[in-house]
């Protein structure tokens, strides 16, 4: 629902941002808070997306090959389209996806070489630092020479693959070995922890509701969008589909052993900083697994270790590459469908990364713009380096918090992610039912305001768990004090900043998308009572150039 009403409102207005629309339609006190509130949050986002692709990569040559290949044969594309054989899209996408295809076994042989291997096995933090250095390159470079081609490639294979996995997990009925309740349904979970409710709700992010979706749909996709009627299927086809890779996610995941699907997703600072001591954890929990198993695992799949690789990619490439594998080749060939997994879910996320991080260049210049002029010319080089790297330290100061973090940077970052990235869903429903009610549509309010009332509950209960809730585990000043009672070092004061600041955060952002809240619901009470006029800001019709169109 939020997908489509934001989409078809910014279509109907020539595209414009939602905070841009927030300003017009719920009023400049809105839309200034709207803009603070949707580039803070839009920075941990991408920080944590950045996250989960470092963890994902470290210490493994064959992922890093694979992955790092994607962006020159991507530039090529882009050449190739540009320069060399313009409006040539066949030709360019078969030839993109045949040196993908090379890239992918060209990174099994950089695995087997003694110098190569060490050349691309990376650790966390050179990883963070190359992921920084092509987020800056995605959003400083001109768009059809990095960010289009690479985006039109991965969407090839993001298709692909979840059809794949589709007909795979349909051919093989894989058992779910993970029990349907587990020990920390109590809120004590290694992974993270906390309650069913509110955590569940804002774990599951993009497959369920994602306040990201409003960025692109609005001053993004109204660009590629001929004409109106194609906003449903755009809307509610993608969100569906969405849906349903998270669906698949969660199946490829419970088909591992719950042993080693905890021995991969819990960080050092849970089950123990080595393989040994968190196998030893684990077991103690109720979940068997030995280090040789995790050892036959990770060989398998062309992996020198799978312990401590937080962020849930590495789970679910493991559950794919066991899929495929059941299906198409069996164990022989688990290491090219993991590695492929990987390479699947590293390109879905960094067409988040990038994007995100055009989006936000182009908010931040839209801002500057009103101090000085030349700022907020999106053509202007000048302009474009300097918020392109304000914008890139911002999520990277976050990036290193989470690489540097104990716990692996999840336990404390997705929650914070998963309450940002719903707390921006929250922005968006107030404007899509603000605009409702100025259509003089308010006995159809219902449809965006009953989601909108229980993102409220759900992201508001949420930040005060992980603000204020005693639980170390949880709270996060909880967590503070927990680590100022022990020894005083560097890295505990680190911790010490890093835990208060991100509970700093978390409460603006609660204070911000009140504002708002309060706001919109201002507007809707002033319009329904008839003391304010409903009228919304569209732009008038105008009928397509790409066919017959019937106008009532």
């Amino acid at each position: 629902m939020q997908d489509f009403v934001i989409l078809l409102f910014s279509v109907r207005r020539d595209g414009k941002s939602l905070g841009q629309m927030a300003r017009e339609e719920v009023g400049k006190t809105a839309g200034t808070v709207a803009f603070i509130s949707v580039l803070s949050i839009l920075v941990i986002l991408l920080a944590v997306v950045a996250l989960i692709i470092v963890n994902a990569l470290k210490a493994s040559p064959w992922g890093t090959f694979t992955i790092g290949m994607t962006i020159p044969i991507a530039l090529l594309m882009g050449a190739y389209l540009r320069k060399l054989r313009p409006g040539r899209v066949l030709e360019a996408s078969a030839l993109g996806f045949l040196l993908v295809l090379l890239a992918i076994f060209g990174g099994q042989w950089v695995s087997h070489s003694a110098y190569w291997s060490g050349v691309f096995t990376l650790s966390a933090t050179t990883l963070a630092v190359l992921i920084v250095l092509y987020g800056f390159a995605a959003s400083a470079l001109p768009v059809w020479l990095l960010l289009a081609p690479r985006d039109y490639l991965s969407t090839f294979v993001k298709l692909g693959t979840v059809f794949i996995l589709a007909l795979g997990i349909v051919a093989v009925r894989p058992t779910l070995q993970m029990p349907a309740l587990t020990r920390f349904i109590d809120g004590s979970g290694p992974v993270f922890a906390g309650t069913l409710f509110p955590f569940a709700f804002i774990t599951i992010a993009c497959g369920a509701i994602s306040g990201f979706h409003s960025l692109i749909s609005s001053g993004t996709t109204p660009k590629l969008i001929a004409r109106e009627p194609q906003t449903r299927m755009v809307g509610y086809g993608a969100m569906m589909a969405e849906s349903f890779v998270g669906i698949m996610a969660i199946i490829a995941a419970c088909t591992l052993q719950p042993g080693a699907y905890f021995a991969v997703n819990s960080g050092a600072g849970m089950v123990g900083g080595t393989p040994q001591a968190a196998v030893a954890t684990i077991t103690n929990w109720g979940f068997p697994v030995t280090a040789e198993q995790m050892s036959t695992l990770a060989a398998h799949v062309g992996e020198k270790t799978l312990f401590f690789r937080t962020g849930g990619a590495p789970a679910f490439a493991l559950g794919m590459a066991r899929i495929f594998s059941d299906s198409l080749g069996g164990t022989a060939v688990m290491a090219l469908w993991y590695h492929f997994a990987i390479m699947f879910e590293a390109l879905f996320i960094l067409t988040v990364l990038d994007a995100g991080t055009r989006v936000a260049r182009f908010m931040l210049q839209d801002a500057l713009g009103h101090i000085w002029a030349p700022m907020g010319r999106t053509s202007w080089y000048p302009s474009i380096l300097t918020t392109s790297a304000l914008v890139v330290a911002a999520w990277a100061w976050f990036l290193w918090q989470g690489i540097r973090d104990p716990l692996g940077g999840i336990n404390s970052l997705w929650p914070l992610f998963g309450i940002c990235n719903q707390l921006l869903a929250t922005v968006a429903l107030c404007v899509a039912t603000t605009i409702i009610v100025k259509m003089g549509r308010a006995r159809f309010m219902w449809v965006t305001l009953a989601p909108l009332c229980w993102l409220i509950a759900v992201t508001f209960s949420a930040s005060w768990a992980k603000m204020f809730n005693p639980n170390p585990l949880i709270g996060l000043l909880a967590h503070a004090r927990q680590i100022a009672a022990g020894p005083a070092t560097a890295a505990a004061t680190r911790q010490i900043f890093n835990d208060r600041l991100d509970a700093a955060v978390c409460g603006m952002l609660i204070v911000l998308v009140s504002v708002i809240v309060l706001e919109s619901a201002r507007v809707w009470l002033s319009v329904m009572a008839g003391r304010r006029e409903a009228a919304t800001q569209e732009t008038p019709f105008v009928a397509t150039r790409f066919g017959a169109e019937e106008v009532a």
